[in-house]
């Protein structure tokens, strides 16, 4: 099992342990012991940077490893890995921009059951809970716009393999995604237009 070390912290390069490279149609396929990239999963796109001189192309999750696929091979054993920072940053932000409006439409009685965090495509599915409220745009966003004025600080906790994130007061939800560490990171996060279909209400935003 690849150990997660973003799970934990933030750190954008660290020395890693290559444990193989493994030819893959034209790129090579490496395992490492831990990683501090995300693959793509929860919503959130893989991250990109370098093992050593070799460019990670993308990174994936099969079984209970994360494989890392270079331009080029990398030999087994130290190699230094540097996350490519402003890739990383803008997913970062929209994953917890995410969570935000997640948190929000709980307030108001509906129940967050699917996330889209990648750019351009921001989009989180809701279905009624009990006592559901009428919903709409500004009501969304004057809250999320509260809660990134008071800066609130990111808090993690992992027990058993399960990791949970949330933010000052607010509720925590399972997620293994990275995470600004304060709510001020955000920026404006914007809420383009609200939808409802079949039961399930979709809320799409974006980042400014």
């Amino acid at each position: 099992m690849t150990e997660r070390l973003f799970f934990t912290h933030d750190s954008l390069s660290a020395e890693l342990e290559v444990l193989s490279c493994t030819h893959c149609d034209d790129q090579f396929a490496v395992i490492l012991q831990s990683t501090i990239f995300h693959p793509q999963g929860g919503g959130q796109p893989f991250d990109t940077g370098w093992l050593g001189d070799a460019q990670v192309l993308r990174v994936t999750q099969e079984a209970d490893r994360v494989v890392h696929y270079v331009n080029q091979p990398v030999a087994v054993g130290p190699i230094t890995a540097r996350v490519d920072e402003p890739r990383r940053t803008l997913h970062t932000r929209l994953h917890s921009a995410g969570h935000l409006i997640g948190n929000a439409g709980e307030t108001l009685g509906w129940m967050p059951i699917k996330a889209h965090h990648w750019p351009g495509e921001g989009k989180i599915t809701f279905i009624r809970g009990e006592g559901a409220q009428a919903i709409d745009a500004e009501t969304l966003q004057q809250r999320i716009n509260q809660w990134i004025a008071a800066d609130y600080p990111r808090h993690m906790a992992l027990d058993d393999g399960t990791r949970e994130v949330g933010f000052g007061e607010l509720p925590t939800y399972a997620c293994g995604g990275t995470h600004v560490q304060t709510l001020g990171e955000l920026g404006e996060v914007t809420i383009l237009a609200l939808s409802e279909k079949k039961g399930a209400l979709s809320v799409r935003y974006s980042l400014d």
